[in-house]
C-alpha cells in the first residue's frame, strides 16, 4: 500500500506561518488604535497651566445680571477655548475661537464689542456674559488644541461681586 500524507515538518511550518501572520495582523490593528489615541492626547500633554481664568477680573455684577470672566493664554497655540458658566438659573457654554464671531449674550469687556475673539498667545481678555438671573456658581474652561478638546484646564467656584473689586 502506498499512503501519502503531509509530513509533520511541513504541518509544523504551515502552523507557525499561520500563527505569525495572525500576530502581524493583530499587531497592525492594535498599533494603529494606540497611535491614534496617543496622538489625540499628546496635543494636550504639558499644557495644563497655560490656559487660565484670571480670578482678579472675574466677577458677578448683581445690578446688571452679568458675569465678567477673564481668560489668560500662556505660551501656547490653541484653536479655541470652551467656557462653561453655571448659575442657579442657567448653564451656558461658549466656544471662543481665534476668528472674531458674534456670540449671543457675550460681549468683550469693557468695549462692549460683539466680535468675540480668543486672547492671543501670552495675553488675556475679559468678556461680559449676560442673561443670568443669579450669581454664578462655577466657571470652567477647556482648551481645544490641534482639533482635540483637552480636559478642564481651570475652574473657579467662588465668584466675587463686581462691586467688591473696585
Amino acid at each position: 500500500m502506498n499512503k501519502r500524507g503531509i509530513s509533520t515538518i511541513v504541518i509544523t511550518v504551515i502552523l507557525i506561518s499561520l500563527s505569525m501572520a495572525a500576530v502581524v495582523i493583530v499587531w497592525a490593528s492594535v498599533n494603529a488604535v494606540i497611535k491614534n489615541q496617543i496622538g489625540s492626547s499628546e496635543s494636550c500633554f504639558g499644557n495644563y497651566d497655560k490656559v487660565q481664568i484670571n480670578k482678579q477680573y472675574t466677577c458677578y455684577n448683581s445690578s446688571s445680571d452679568e458675569i465678567r470672566f477673564s481668560l489668560m493664554v500662556g505660551d501656547i497655540e490653541i484653536d479655541k477655548i470652551v467656557v462653561s458658566v453655571s448659575s442657579e438659573s442657567a448653564v451656558k457654554s461658549y466656544e471662543i475661537t481665534n476668528t472674531p464671531e458674534n456670540i449671543s449674550t457675550l460681549t468683550m469687556y469693557p468695549s462692549g464689542d460683539s466680535n468675540i475673539v480668543l486672547p492671543e498667545k501670552n495675553s488675556g481678555l475679559t468678556y461680559r456674559a449676560t442673561g443670568f438671573d443669579s450669581e454664578a456658581d462655577l466657571i470652567k474652561i477647556a482648551p481645544v488644541i490641534g482639533g482635540n478638546q483637552c480636559e478642564v484646564a481651570d475652574t473657579l467656584s467662588q465668584i466675587e461681586d463686581c462691586s467688591l473689586l473696585v
